[in-house]
């Protein structure tokens, strides 16, 4: 008995002493460990990295930026079931421990103390918390300790149901999914309220292993996981039988989908993505921004569709390069076409292609084209591929597939509708024949008044080259530069009646080899003109005489008085012609201001950030167009809230203030321009519709419109700048190394259906937009032929006048000059 006793109060002993010492090591480590640890409050203000969005005017996701997908989501949104779901999985006691089960810890002991190696970590979802949030992923005595403590304290502070929702939020769940909102979206493409049982618990069975649980790479182990979980929520009373016998018997049914973008507007997105991360930094990937543009998101597709259109209208009137690609006969019979075709990349909207039987006798070539399968190509879309030999010559027009095409080939194409099929007969896909075009372009369309970027589309593809040419190309803009000579000569006493000799003009100069004979783009010349006239067909020899009687210095400070960008612009004659260069925005901004009425014009494209929490740390200022008192208006509104200086640079575009800046309230924006000279210079480019160069806009049907088309010397630069009094829009098409586009491209074969097609869907529904009418103007009717006044009873046109530039009446000495007996001094200065 005594030996019992011993042994008893030895093991007693031993008891005691080992839980003094467990004691001491672990008051030892709080101790130690306790200091180093961070505050329970930092989870209030922790900010989970949600990736930067970008959204059109109206809503529309144009891109997402960040490498996790994450959405947050409070508890309240998230079904109870799904809830459950996760319990069931990770935690089933949540809401009975204390942050700690003990139960779990001593089950993590002794599969350590069986096996040698620890096999799982006894972890609750507070303590999951506490190591997503604020511990490293390190499996060690050390940070699961700190775990634990760390625990203890989240729990004592922070109540069960603001835990499960820091969890939810937090947890990676595969796919770049952080969350299980963005889960939700990733596998499902659902909300988390519209997804079955089945999918809430193979959501539910992710967190303890993404990798291998995963649905898309382990489906038969997620299938597994998730009937597991089924299992125990039934157990659980979480669910019924019933319930659970239909769960799990239901198929697989999750898939990849990535975010969807629901406008293609990437050169717009990455202008958007470029002025965030300057402002905030790396932090504009994870700190959930939100950026809503001025782009609105039909404008913005049809920008992007109306460019790639008219880039691949161009480039087949020029004939067919050629297959992007041959496979050979050996390689055809040993691997699938589907592998093939995986080699070449999708550009924009085309599909590449492999071509797997010609058959002349039906005119029908069979392809399987990537992500499609087999599909159709009838001759009739192949009709415009002539060989291409240079851009003015190409070889005969084809007559039967083989002409065109050969087995192996790879080759571009659009993918239409399934054909129609019969009974008996295959339903395929048909697809039409297309290349990448050489040429590139850009479209930029402003609202006139406050200068919001509506759309913008800075080349065809931006995957293939992420070159944004509608603010980054210095280009010639050629005929398009003329209404700003033509603004200035109305503005210097100069009328639409004002009549220049269209002939042959020489100007010699030692710093050319030859003497410099501009001619007009038809080779022809007209004689005496007026400027109206001169205008809408776009005489060169005309805007060379103007010119030069305006002055070219002071047609420079013009320019720069309607803060047109002057660094690249010449010093001599040639300015007339656009030989300087500018960007498609300096040119549209500079459009803008005449669409306006004369004002200036400041381009922006963001309209509002919104942080992680829906809090707006910037908003676009209102715009106000000032004619007086503008001083004192400026002084009142924040500083710097007036337009931006002289040119529209891309780092000027971006610009937005950072969150610890004031964003200006309004922005004044001054007059530029004399209000009578841009209304008498809207009615002339009005004519360029009615009767000139841009005829072919007149299929838009509208009255208000007013434009100029734009070419260049070897047709290596082609444009149409066109407006209303609310719209301005410019419209660019040449190659990225300025090389000639072919002898019969000019401005309105090229460039103006593009801006056809962009202003029929912009402009649809509206009413008539035209300047008013400002005071001082008056309609006098003139002699077409002399400029002067018409006389009773003699054929006559009406001509818009600044009062005190209207013609004079007439007089004695203007009916002798009538009969031929006058000096005619006044015609005879403008002709020589």
């Amino acid at each position: 008995m005594s030996h019992l006793l011993r042994t008893s109060r030895l093991f007693a002993w031993l008891f005691l002493t080992g839980l003094s010492v467990t004691v001491i090591v672990t008051s030892g480590l709080y101790l130690y460990l306790r200091p180093g640890l961070p505050p329970v409050e930092q989870l209030l203000d922790i900010k989970l990295q949600t990736p930067l969005r970008v959204y059109s005017k109206d809503s529309r996701l144009i891109a997402e930026f960040g490498e996790k997908r994450r959405a947050p989501i409070t508890i309240e949104q998230i079904p109870t079931i799904q809830l459950q779901a996760f319990l069931a999985a990770e935690d089933a006691r949540f809401y009975e421990h204390f942050g700690v089960d003990i139960k779990g810890l001593a089950r993590a002991a002794i599969e350590l103390v069986s096996t040698g190696s620890i096999q799982s970590g006894g972890s609750t979802i507070t303590m999951q918390v506490a190591k997503n949030y604020f511990l490293s992923r390190d499996r060690t005595f050390i940070r699961k300790f700190n775990e634990i403590l760390l625990a203890l304290q989240i729990e004592r502070e922070l109540d069960k149901n603001r835990i499960l929702e820091l969890y939810l939020n937090k947890i990676y769940l595969g796919n770049r999914a952080y969350g299980i909102a963005a889960a939700a979206q990733v596998y499902y493409n659902k909300p988390v309220a519209e997804l079955s049982l089945a999918q809430m618990a193979m959501l539910a069975g992710l967190p303890k292993a993404p990798s291998a649980f995963n649905p898309l790479a382990n489906p038969d182990r997620a299938l597994i996981r998730r009937n597991w979980i089924l299992g125990r929520m039934r157990d659980l009373d979480f669910i019924t039988g019933d319930a659970y016998d239909l769960a799990v018997t239901a198929p697989l049914t999750a898939g990849y989908n990535a975010t969807d973008v629901e406008v293609d507007a990437d050169y717009v997105a990455e202008m958007a993505r470029s002025a965030i991360v300057q402002r905030f930094g790396d932090g504009a990937y994870t700190d959930g921004y939100t950026v809503t543009l001025t782009v609105d998101s039909l404008k913005q597709q049809t920008a992007t569709d109306a460019l790639r259109e008219g880039l691949e209208a161009y480039d087949r009137r020029h004939g067919f390069r050629g297959p992007i690609g041959q496979i050979d006969q050996e390689t055809l019979e040993e691997t699938t076409p589907s592998d093939l075709v995986l080699n070449y990349p999708k550009v924009a909207s085309l599909t590449p292609a492999l071509v797997t039987g010609i058959k002349d006798e039906t005119l029908s070539v069979r392809v399987h084209a990537r992500g499609v399968g087999d599909a159709v190509m009838p001759f009739d879309t192949m009709t415009w591929a002539r060989r291409y030999k240079t851009e003015d010559l190409r070889g005969p027009e084809p007559e039967k597939p083989s002409d065109v095409l050969a087995v192996g080939d790879v080759v571009y194409v659009h993918i239409n509708e399934k054909a129609p099929g019969g009974e008996g007969k295959e339903t395929l896909p048909t697809v039409a024949l297309a290349q990448v075009p050489r040429a590139e372009g850009a479209l930029i369309s402003l609202d006139a008044d406050t200068g919001a970027i509506q759309a913008l589309a800075g080349g065809y593809s931006f995957r293939q080259s992420k070159y944004n040419r509608a603010v980054q190309a210095k280009r010639q803009p050629g005929s398009t530069f003329k209404p700003f000579l033509y603004l200035n000569a109305l503005e210097n006493g100069m009328t639409p009646a004002t009549i220049y000799n269209d002939a042959p003009i020489v100007f010699d100069d030692s710093e050319l080899e030859t003497a410099w004979r501009p001619q007009n783009s038809s080779g022809q010349f007209y004689g005496p003109t007026r400027l109206r006239e001169a205008l809408y067909r776009s005489r060169n020899i005309v805007s060379i005489r103007l010119l030069r009687d305006v002055g070219i210095q002071k047609t420079l400070d013009y320019l720069k008085q309607l803060k047109i960008p002057v660094d690249n612009m010449p010093d001599n004659l040639s300015l007339s012609l656009g030989s300087g260069q500018l960007t498609p925005m300096e040119l549209a901004r500079g459009l803008a201001v005449i669409a306006n009425g004369g004002y200036d014009v400041q381009p922006y494209l963001i309209e509002r950030i919104e942080d992680v929490n829906g809090d707006t740390v910037y908003q676009a200022p209102e715009t106000i167009l000032c004619d007086q008192n503008c001083d004192e208006l400026a002084a009142s509104a924040t500083p710097n809230s007036e337009g931006a200086a002289a040119g529209t640079s891309e780092a000027e575009l971006e610009s937005v203030p950072s969150a610890s800046e004031s964003a200006p309230e309004v922005r004044v924006m001054r007059r530029l321009a004399d209000e009578r000279s841009v209304y008498i210079l809207h009615s002339m480019m009005r004519d360029v519709i009615r009767l000139g160069t841009g005829r072919r806009a007149l299929a838009l049907g509208r009255t208000d419109i007013a434009g100029k088309t734009g070419t260049t010397n070897e047709q290596k630069d082609t444009w149409f700048a066109g407006f209303n009094h609310e719209v301005a829009t410019t419209t660019w098409v040449g190659f990225d190394q300025p090389a000639p586009l072919g002898r019969r491209e000019f401005g309105a074969s090229t460039a103006l259906p593009i801006w056809i097609d962009y202003m029929e869907v912009a402009l649809k529904g509206t009413p008539p937009a035209t300047m008013p009418r400002p005071n001082g103007i008056v309609n006098i009717r003139i002699n077409p032929e002399t400029g002067k006044r018409a006389r009773p009873g003699e054929d006559g046109v009406f001509e818009v006048f600044k009062e005190e530039d209207a013609p004079a009446p007439l007089t004695a000495e203007d009916e002798d000059e009538r009969n031929g007996n006058g000096s005619g001094d006044g015609l005879s200065r403008q002709i020589f």
